[in-house]
Order: C-alpha cells, then sequence, then structure tokens
C-alpha cells in the first residue's frame, strides 16, 4: 500500500518536472500550468518587492530631509549659544570703547580753551629753556566731529631739552601731536639744535559748528 503512494507521489514529481521541459521563453502562454503559476508567483513577488522598495526609498528621502534639517538646527543653536556667552563679553568691551571715547573727548576742549592750550604749548617750551624762532597757528581743518588746528613751529635748544619739550608736550592734558618732525644743528660752531615740526591739536565742535557741519554733510548727500 505504501510502496504503491510512493510511486503515485513520484510520478506526480516527473510530471511537474517535465512541465518545466522544453519551456518556449519567448511564448509563455503556450507553458503548462505549474510553470505558469510560478512565473505568476515570481511577478508578483516582484511587483511586491519593487513597491516595498520605492515606498522605503521614499522613507529615505524623508528621513535624509530630516537629518539635514537637524544638522541645521544644531548648527543654528551652537551659533545663537556662542552668541549668548559672548554676549557679556561684548557688553564689557562696549562699555569699555565708550569710557575710552568718554575720556578721549574729555582731552578735547573748546573753542575758548584753545587760548589757553596753544599758551600751555609755549610754556612747555620757555620751561624747557627753548628759544621759539616760529610759532604759527595755521588754518583750523573742520571735520565730522571735530577741528583739528595745525600750529607751525620753529624752536633753538639743546638735543636733550628739545627731547623735554616734545615729551612736556605728548604729556598735556589735552591731545597735541608733533608731526613732521625735523632737527638740524643751528650751525656748525654751535651745539644748539634747530627743531622744526608741525603741532596738532583738536577740539570738540560747539553746537553751531556741528549743526553747519551736519547740514554741509546732507548737502553732500543729496548731491550724489
Amino acid at each position: 500500500m505504501a510502496t504503491k503512494k510512493n510511486m503515485q507521489v513520484g510520478e506526480a514529481l516527473q510530471g511537474f518536472q517535465r512541465q518545466f521541459q522544453n519551456l518556449d521563453p519567448k511564448d509563455p502562454s503556450v507553458w503548462p500550468a505549474a510553470p505558469r503559476a510560478v512565473l505568476l508567483v515570481f511577478i508578483a513577488a516582484l511587483v511586491i518587492g519593487l513597491g516595498w522598495y520605492a515606498y522605503l526609498s521614499s522613507f529615505e528621502d524623508e528621513l535624509s530631509v530630516a537629518q539635514a534639517e537637524e544638522l541645521k538646527l544644531k548648527e543654528d543653536y551652537k551659533t545663537r549659544l556662542r552668541k549668548a556667552v559672548n554676549l557679556d563679553a561684548l557688553r564689557k568691551q562696549r562699555e569699555q570703547v565708550l569710557q575710552y571715547v568718554t575720556q578721549l573727548e574729555k582731552q578735547l576742549p573748546s573753542k575758548a580753551e584753545m587760548a589757553a592750550l596753544l599758551s600751555d604749548i609755549n610754556q612747555a617750551g620757555i620751561g624747557r629753556s627753548l628759544q621759539f624762532d616760529l610759532f604759527k597757528p595755521g588754518q583750523t581743518v573742520v571735520r565730522d566731529y571735530y577741528a583739528e588746528l595745525p600750529i607751525t613751529l620753529q624752536v633753538n635748544g639743546r638735543y636733550h631739552d628739545i627731547g623735554f619739550f616734545a615729551a612736556d608736550v605728548a604729556n598735556l592734558s589735552r591731545i597735541v601731536t608733533l608731526n613732521n618732525i625735523a632737527l638740524a644743528p643751528a650751525n656748525k660752531e654751535s651745539a644748539t639744535l634747530v627743531l622744526n615740526a608741525t603741532a596738532r591739536t583738536f577740539r570738540y565742535l560747539d553746537p553751531q559748528e556741528l549743526q553747519e557741519q551736519q547740514a554741509a554733510k546732507s548737502k553732500q548727500n543729496a548731491k550724489k
């Protein structure tokens, strides 16, 4: 009985295998039922697989976009954090700059105080036993927020006294700079030197001068 069943199973398997022999790949419609069923299952599996691949690919694209956005947000957070950390330091620097500007403004005399400053420069030379051959204030040059006054100087004296005079001018309470300095012997037989220089001092503009300067600047900008 068992042998008969085994023979039937074997014959069925052989019949199944024979259906896959001599198949025409160009015309699956003439294939036996078994190969056509296998082909349909394969095609269905392929379609399902491609569908899943496309579905997962769309998720992968969305994931890439989300990861890029996450990276951007992290960088933005780091930038904001650095700015927040540096904010106190920037405020302190701003306060220091404002204090420095205020200090410089205090060193600028007013228009009425310029005569006293010129006298201080002259006294600095006299105090070092220097002889002024020339002390000639020039034309005032008005800038945006201050005015500049050049003074042409020519003094005679000993080398060390001239050096001390330059130091005294630099240490005045008002801002004075020495420019275009030229130092030469007075003559071949004397140890006296001649200093030619341009002293530049500065003062702040009075309200009327500021108003005139701003009006001139606005007029100039309107022409552009």
